[in-house]
């Protein structure tokens, strides 16, 4: 548990990152920010503030309304934070995981009406017996620090062998569905294209995990009822834009190809079909980029970046930003600050160079940006300056 904040400065000399802390008590909010360590990025100056230094593989990250953060671990635990400090505390009584690569505990959101319902959602590898996993959605109250009246809501399967693209995020929208997003496993990529499996996905249910009427595929032919689009590769980052009412997707291409997606009902994503991508080894996977009735990105990324989680920033705090998008890059080790002018993709600038394996990126309630990262293991604050 850290007992003072720490400031982050990024800079790069020969390709190295210099880090550098000045310690500080905590800015009472009418307070001037100390510049000393201040980061200048192209429209904004900011202070980068170390809240936490010893995550290990942290996923998601959510708030409750009493302003405590819940963050995520890969390995199976929620980690309880409060006034941007580690409290020591854990969520107790979570279901085991199936922990491997990129599998295990995943995504959490509170329900949009938790003040009334108290629901918290998780998404994670479910461990069954064969050593297979499944991305699963449960939902769970809390009592003190113990996860109660648990169910289990949805099991995207078939269960399948190792830890790759398990996806998930989990949004809801203003009508309080809840989408999710599931890999394609990785060594059957036509996975994607099957509408008679769960993988390479996004799902809508119910807050219930009961499947919506008007969802576009029913299962009279075998289909999974809980489909909302398809031909997605590795979805690791969604965002739901309340105001527009609209979905943004980033998933994982191959060696190139990484996506930014609007996400729509019933439409094809394409993969593997299409994409800007090859295989790690350089062969192509294949010849063609476009196809009819395949929607293709908003944009994409060659070399790739690793795209991760992501954000949409409507804070006031961030005025030169609003409207933004921000992307994690795990491979990049940066966050992508992508420009936007409605649907149209403008621009982007790399935020933080270096800075890890950027997992996931959130707007807090109050308006704040926050980050999580893998390798370097931080919890930072983006403290906007002017």
């Amino acid at each position: 548990m850290l007992n003072k904040k720490s400031y982050l400065p990024i800079s790069i000399l020969s390709g190295l990152l210099f880090i550098g802390f000045a310690c500080a008590p905590k800015q009472a909010a009418e307070e001037p920010i100390d510049e000393t360590y201040a980061t200048q990025t192209d429209k904004l100056l900011i202070k980068v503030d170390t809240l936490y230094t010893e995550l290990e593989n942290p996923w998601g990250m959510t708030w409750l309304p009493d302003g405590k953060m819940l963050i995520t671990e890969r390995k199976g635990e929620i980690l309880v934070f409060q006034d941007d400090a580690f409290t020591g505390q854990k969520i107790q009584g979570l279901p085991p995981v199936h922990e491997v690569n990129q599998a295990g505990l995943l995504d959490i959101a509170i329900h949009p009406k938790y003040e009334e319902n108290g629901w918290i959602y998780i998404a994670y590898a479910k461990h069954f017996e064969d050593s297979t996993g499944a991305t699963t959605i449960m939902r769970f109250k809390l009592d003190g620090n113990n996860a109660i009246n648990q169910e289990e809501l949805i099991v995207a399967g078939p269960s399948w062998k190792g830890g790759r693209h398990f996806g998930s995020r989990i949004v809801f929208d203003n009508d309080g569905y809840l989408y999710f997003s599931n890999g394609d496993k990785g060594n059957i990529p036509m996975n994607a294209q099957n509408l008679n499996n769960a993988h390479g996905k996004i799902h809508r249910i119910k807050d219930d995990g009961t499947i919506p009427t008007d969802n576009p595929f029913t299962d009279s032919l075998g289909n999974i009822s809980s489909i909302w689009t398809y031909g997605n590769r590795n979805p690791q980052g969604m965002v739901y834009d309340k105001v527009n009412n609209r979905i943004w997707e980033v998933e994982h291409g191959p060696m190139g190809g990484d996506e930014l997606n609007l996400i729509e009902k019933g439409k094809n994503y394409g993969w593997p079909v299409i994409t800007y991508g090859q295989n790690y080894d350089g062969t192509p996977i294949t010849d063609i980029t476009e196809k009819e009735g395949m929607e293709q990105p908003i944009h994409y990324w060659v070399p790739s970046i690793a795209t991760c989680g992501m954000t949409l920033v409507t804070s006031d705090k961030y005025p030169a930003w609003k409207g933004n998008i921000l992307v994690a890059a795990l491979a990049k080790q940066h966050i992508a600050r992508v420009e936007m002018n409605g649907t149209t993709y403008v621009g982007e600038e790399k935020l933080l160079q270096d800075i890890g394996r950027v997992r996931q990126v959130s707007e807090s309630p109050d308006g704040y940006i926050y980050a999580i990262t893998e390798a370097t293991g931080l919890l930072i604050k983006l403290l906007p300056i002017r």
